[in-house]
């Protein structure tokens, strides 16, 4: 068996996402009071919103410090897909959290309600200002990191919303349209639904073992395939672990019988082929000499 890694793991550091948290806290309750005061749908909404961004943001805290912990002999991989399942929760609440908000809001729009526009205006620049700090600290992170993009996702869309709700306000003072409000609330929830399932169907190929969609197996066949005296790859499986490690494990059918030192020296060749080609940076290799097993590429276990 062959074993091999190349690492390029970024620490990512919590402090940024524990200031998001504390200004997020303020900012839910600060609408919460100002949304049942004005009677603004947007507002209240934009608070639901902000709450599932505390709770969103501390799952992405926790997962951030788990997957820092050390493996283990009962955890092999120790904590490392702690953070793609924080990227599956939060994107899977986000388009809840927005289903439940065009509900509400399409209630709201058969029967428009007078809001309190005051209070909107300043509670959404309140809104503006925190989460638009709270984005700024996150967004190098995001590129690099799902758990990171989840948090900075639910703090970007939160500074879009409260940009609406500000809007909504202004209208709703200067010339009373309040059906704005709900109309507002719809616009923010499809918002919340289209940036969601991008990262709910990314955070699901991973936590389903599916191969990366940037990655063609065929290819990386071929690719072994020129190494000499490698006569056939099979039994192939490709899964990406967490943001930094995907992994590779095949059976490989030798032409001839060789040593153990030959393996070795084949391997080093397939190892810095398929990290260099395709950024694969894990791979398993069980080498085989004329043994009566199925020699198809994907084979059901």
């Amino acid at each position: 068996m062959g074993h091999h890694h190349h690492h390029h793991s970024s620490e990512i550091k919590g402090k940024n996402l524990l200031i998001s948290i504390i200004l997020n806290i303020v900012i839910t309750a600060a609408q919460l009071v100002g949304g049942i005061l004005s009677g603004s749908l947007a507002l209240l909404s934009d608070a639901l919103h902000n709450f599932s961004d505390v709770i969103s943001l501390i799952i992405s805290y926790i997962a951030n410090i788990l997957s820092r912990k050390e493996a283990s002999t009962n955890k092999t991989f120790g904590y490392k897909r702690a953070e793609i399942i924080a990227a599956f929760v939060n994107s899977a609440t986000l388009i809840v959290v927005a289903i439940l908000l065009i509900k509400e809001a399409i209630e709201r729009l058969i029967s428009p309600e007078q809001v309190g526009s005051e209070i909107v205006i300043g509670l959404s620049l309140l809104g503006i200002l925190a989460n638009g700090f709270s984005v700024l600290l996150l967004k190098k992170d995001a590129n690099r990191n799902m758990n990171m993009k989840s948090a900075y996702l639910h703090l970007f869309t939160d500074m879009m919303a409260s940009v609406a709700v500000l809007v909504g306000g202004i209208l709703m003072f200067f010339y009373g349209l309040y059906w704005i409000d709900p109309l507002l609330t719809v616009l923010i929830a499809f918002y919340l639904v289209y940036m969601g399932y991008d990262l709910l169907r990314t955070s699901t190929r991973v936590l389903m073992l599916f191969t990366p969609e940037t990655i063609e197996v065929q290819k990386i066949v071929e690719s072994i395939a020129t190494i000499k005296p490698v006569k056939n790859v099979h039994h192939l499986h490709i899964w990406q672990l967490n943001e930094d490690e995907v992994h590779l494990e095949a059976h490989i059918d030798f032409e001839e019988d060789i040593s153990l030192s030959q393996f070795d020296s084949i391997l080093l060749a397939i190892e810095e082929k398929v990290y260099h080609e395709f950024g694969i940076n894990h791979v398993n290799i069980q080498p085989e000499y004329g043994k009566c097993d199925s020699k198809q590429l994907i084979v059901q276990d």
